[in-house]
């Protein structure tokens, strides 16, 4: 495996973007926990170097698996000759992200003079994301400021923007973009910072939020990550600090917080997706968000949006314990997918994250929680399956429009139950 690795790593250093031509992605259907326990043995096949989109968890739920296209033969094979029923979801990867290339080409034009010319409709480099930032900023000076908590492994500022009317205030974070493949959830960030500020003043209930509280948004967490999604490996998930005695490269950021952390659902392996990383918030990327957790010591929501699969999850992943406020998270979480699926019957499946989707230790919000951040929520935005990570940009503005819906849920929720 790690021979494959660091040869795949040489083809990029010589010829630039990694390219996934003839890769699928195949969408499984477990039957039964027998067939459930095969995949497990199917995912610990290293030299297959497969990368599970959706891991199997039981069979309740589909299995989606990008498999590269030297090891479609024997995958297919496997399945077939143990009966485990699967269909193409994606024919040829690399097709896909072709015309994802195309798309952005042909909408990119000179550098927007204002953020009203930033075309929200589609998907954007890290240095047009800074830059709307900036705009965003000098356009609305007395609503909105960006900070920088901290600096990635690369040396890339860890900006912050900031939607405040006041001082002292009590506050909710959000955050988009800490998988880096997961492009709708900055696309989706990006809009939201508009949304803010076009509402205040308009909205009542925007307005009555904003005069009363302020609002952080992370629009890219893993800024290293997403470069790297740009300019070398579209599917790269995790930051990009290089492991120690390993050739593979990177932590994941979803497994790497101190709540459960090594336990079940985060791998101890290095090359793995979900590695954990050497020890809890070893990451600056998440090391940064805790330092400014503890010392602002007034969130009382914290949102961390992902994708994909429509799902509005509440803590914990690591344990089956449930939290105390389990009955007010669960209620709150089915108005908010109530309220989006209003927009455009969007569907979501709700709950805490290991009866919803799987266990999963050191992940963001059970540690937010555990510091006393009762509104601790994590969305997997669109959709279940058709597109998964290279959803069409076509997508992005429905898709943020919706889930809009279901934050302001959250936080007016907050807003009213914060004391």
């Amino acid at each position: 495996m790690r021979g494959l690795l660091v040869f795949a790593a040489l083809l990029v250093a010589v010829f630039g973007q990694e390219t996934f031509e003839g890769d699928q992605v195949l969408r499984i259907t477990a039957q039964d926990e027998d067939q459930i326990i095969l995949l497990h043995d199917l995912s610990e096949m290293e030299q297959l170097m497969l990368d599970f989109w959706k891991e199997p968890v039981d069979s309740s739920l589909p299995v989606d698996i990008h498999v590269p296209f030297h090891s479609l033969q024997a995958v297919k094979a496997y399945l077939e000759a143990n009966e485990i029923q699967y269909t193409v979801m994606i024919k040829d990867l690399q097709a896909v992200l072709d015309e994802e290339q195309r798309e952005m080409q042909g909408a990119r034009s000179a550098q927007p003079r204002n953020t009203d010319a930033f075309d929200y409709a589609n998907y954007h480099t890290l240095s047009e994301i800074y830059n709307f930032m900036d705009m965003l900023v000098a356009e609305n000076p007395n609503l909105v400021s960006k900070i920088q908590i901290g600096t990635s492994y690369e040396n890339r500022p860890l900006n912050v923007l900031k939607f405040s009317t006041g001082s002292n205030r009590p506050a909710i974070w959000i955050d988009t973009g800490i998988h880096s493949r997961e492009w709708v959830t900055q696309a989706s960030g990006t809009w939201f910072a508009k949304k803010i500020v076009i509402d205040y003043g308009r909205d009542p209930a925007l307005t009555d939020l904003l005069n009363r509280m302020d609002i952080f948004i992370e629009i890219v967490t893993n800024p290293d990550g997403f470069h790297y999604t740009h300019t070398r490996n579209r599917m790269w998930r995790k930051t990009r600090k290089p492991n120690p005695g390993s050739s593979c490269v990177g932590v994941d950021p979803n497994r790497n917080w101190d709540a459960g952390f090594g336990g079940p659902g985060a791998s101890g392996n290095a090359c793995s997706e979900t590695y954990r990383g050497p020890r809890a918030h070893s990451e600056s990327e998440v090391s940064s968000i805790v330092n400014f957790v503890r010392s602002h010591g007034n969130i009382k929501a914290f949102v961390s949006i992902h994708s994909y699969s429509q799902m509005l999850l509440y803590p914990y992943g690591y344990t089956r314990t449930p939290v105390p406020d389990e009955a007010e998270l669960h209620a709150l979480a089915k108005k908010a997918i109530t309220d989006l699926a209003s927009l455009y019957g969007t569907r979501y499946r709700y709950g805490s994250i290991i009866n919803t989707i799987y266990q999963a230790s050191g992940g963001t919000i059970d540690w937010t929680y555990n510091q006393g951040i009762k509104y601790s929520y994590t969305f997997e935005l669109r959709d279940t399956g058709r597109y998964g990570f290279v959803l069409p940009a076509n997508q992005i503005i429905p898709t943020a429009q919706e889930t809009w819906l279901a934050l302001m849920a959250i936080m007016e929720h907050t807003k009213s139950n914060m004391y």
